[in-house]
């Protein structure tokens, strides 16, 4: 597991094994299709779309699934479906605030799921607005190399903020100037370990190891929903407690 960053606790993840990779990439196509048709197709004039094929990308995900799902989401497939986005707010044990994204075709089922999973795992569903004030969408890169190259490329592509972390550097960007910044730090010769478009939490919660494992598993869960696209949690867990927890 890595969930835990020194300076913000952006979200959990988890690594995904073979067996997941087909809910994996349907989730991921899922965001895709949202995207085109929310923006268009033409990845160059819709970055979020370009985003989403990046992270379909990383995943390892074929070509041609990618191309199938822009197409249906610019209403070029025949099986194109008009996905609702739809954010759930929430508590896990701690007081820590979940903000979760969803992308559905059927409101009623998503919602019904999440609110059994949250409290099944010691979680609640509060209301509209109760812990979405607390997360500001941010694009977000983990960047390796040396300090110079790192904060000159970029703070010149126009970077809000770059800091040190375990990993190497974290790069803070406005959403859409995300694509632009990761393709400075690129040509800099970085290397990009992640990049994200994220939901980055203006305040963090301490949780102990019971508590820890607690908050993970509830994130687990709703991370396994189908309509589920991400999770984002102002955790803040030790990280010799994250390290004991991934053992």
């Amino acid at each position: 597991m890595a969930g835990h960053s020194k300076w913000a606790n952006i979200k959990h993840r988890k690594g995904r094994q073979d067996a997941a990779r087909g809910k994996a990439f349907a989730k991921l196509a899922k965001g895709i299709e949202a995207a085109a048709r929310q923006g268009g197709g033409d990845v160059a004039m819709n970055p979020t779309l370009a985003t989403a094929i990046a992270k379909a990308k990383a995943a390892s995900m074929p070509n041609d699934n990618i191309d199938r799902a822009v197409k249906r989401g610019s209403g070029e497939g025949a099986d194109a479906v008009d996905f609702s986005e739809v954010w759930y707010e929430g508590y896990a044990p701690g007081g820590v605030a979940i903000y979760i994204h969803v992308l559905t075709d059927n409101r009623n089922r998503a919602t019904s799921d999440v609110r059994s999973t949250m409290t099944r795992n010691n979680g609640s569903l509060g209301e509209p607005g109760s812990v979405g004030y607390l997360f500001e969408q941010k694009g977000y890169i983990i960047a390796g190399g040396d300090e110079e190259s790192v904060m000159l490329g970029a703070l010149d592509a126009g970077a809000e903020d770059v800091r040190e972390a375990d990993e190497g550097f974290e790069v803070i960007t406005a959403p859409s100037d995300m694509p632009t910044v990761k393709e400075a730090l690129e040509q800099s010769g970085a290397t990009i370990e992640s990049a994200d478009v994220t939901q980055l939490p203006s305040t963090t919660v301490p949780v102990g190891k019971d508590t820890a494992r607690q908050v993970l598993r509830l994130i687990d869960a709703l991370e396994d929903l189908d309509d589920v696209q991400d999770v984002f949690a102002n955790f803040d867990i030790p990280d010799e407690v994250m390290a004991e927890l991934s053992e």
